[in-house]
C-alpha cells in the first residue's frame, strides 16, 4: 500500500531551480534509500516533502493526502517524523525536556525511546548541548520517534559521525525496521550500508530523479555514474 509519492516535484530558492523532476515512491512498511552526490538535491527534497520550502510544480501525497498547501507544522501532524541534518537538538533543554516536547500519542514513549538508545536515560538530566555528536543523533531520532510518525526521515544520520557510533546509527534503523514495521526515508552516503537495511532506492542527479527500483537491483554502472567520487 502506497504511503508517499512524489511525482515531477519541482522547486526554487528564490530564482534559482534546485528541484526540476523528482519522483519517489515509498510503500507502507518499507525503507527507501534517497541516494546522490553532494548539492544534487536530496536534503532538498526532504525540505519539499516536509513543507519548508514551498513547490513550484508537481504532486507530493502522504497517506492520500495532498500535501502542497500545508503548512510544515500540520504535515508534521500527519505523521512525518524528521530528523534533520545537523541534529538541530534544543541545547539548553535537558535529555528528557527535548524528547517530552515533541511527544505524542502512541507506541513511542520515553521508556521505549530509552531501551533503543540506553545512553538517553543515561543523561536524561544532562542539558543537550553537553551530550558528544553521537549522542545528539541519538537524541535526534529519539525525538522524531516521540512524535509517532507514519515515515520517519533520516537525513544525513550517521554524517560526521565516529565509526563505533555509525555502526550503533545503523543497528537501530535495521532494528526498527524489523520490530516496527515504520517506513523509513534514508538519506545516506553508505552503500554498504544501505545495501543491507533499503528495500528501493532513489538516485538524484541535479535535482532529477534518474533512477528508482529496488535496492539490489541498482547496477555498478547506475553507481559509478551517479554516486562514485
Amino acid at each position: 500500500m502506497s504511503l508517499l509519492s512524489l511525482t515531477n516535484v519541482s522547486a526554487f530558492y528564490d530564482a534559482s531551480q534546485a528541484l526540476f523532476k523528482v519522483n519517489l515512491h515509498i510503500d507502507e512498511g518499507k525503507v527507501v534509500a534517497l541516494m546522490g552526490r553532494n548539492g544534487m538535491g536530496k536534503t532538498t527534497t526532504i525540505k519539499a516533502l516536509c513543507r519548508m520550502l514551498p513547490t513550484a510544480g508537481g504532486e507530493i501525497v502522504f497517506d492520500g493526502q495532498d500535501l502542497r498547501r500545508l503548512p510544515s507544522h500540520k504535515a508534521a501532524r500527519l505523521g512525518l517524523g524528521l530528523v534533520p541534518e545537523g541534529r538541530r537538538c534544543f541545547p539548553n533543554l535537558t535529555v528528557e525536556e527535548n524528547l517530552i516536547v515533541a511527544a505524542r500519542p502512541g507506541h513511542w514513549d520515553f521508556a521505549r525511546v530509552s531501551r533503543l538508545f540506553p545512553r538517553l536515560e543515561e543523561r536524561k538530566s544532562q542539558s543537550a548541548a553537553s551530550l558528544s555528536g553521537g549522542e545528539q543523533q541519538m537524541l535526534a531520532i529519539g525525538r522524531a520517534l516521540m512524535t509517532n510518525p507514519r515515515l520517519l526521515i533520516l537525513d544525513e544520520a550517521t554524517e560526521g559521525l565516529a565509526p563505533l557510533v555509525r555502526q550503533e546509527i545503523w543497528a537501530v534503523i535495521a532494528t526498527l525496521k524489523k520490530e516496527t514495521g515504520l517506513s523509513i526515508l534514508v538519506v545516506d552516503k553508505s552503500l554498504k550500508e544501505l545495501s543491507g537495511i533499503a528495500d528501493d532506492a532513489v538516485v538524484l542527479n541535479r535535482g532529477e530523479t534518474v533512477w528508482q527500483g529496488a535496492m539490489d537491483a541498482l547496477s555498478a554502472d547506475i553507481t559509478d555514474r551517479y554516486l562514485g567520487v
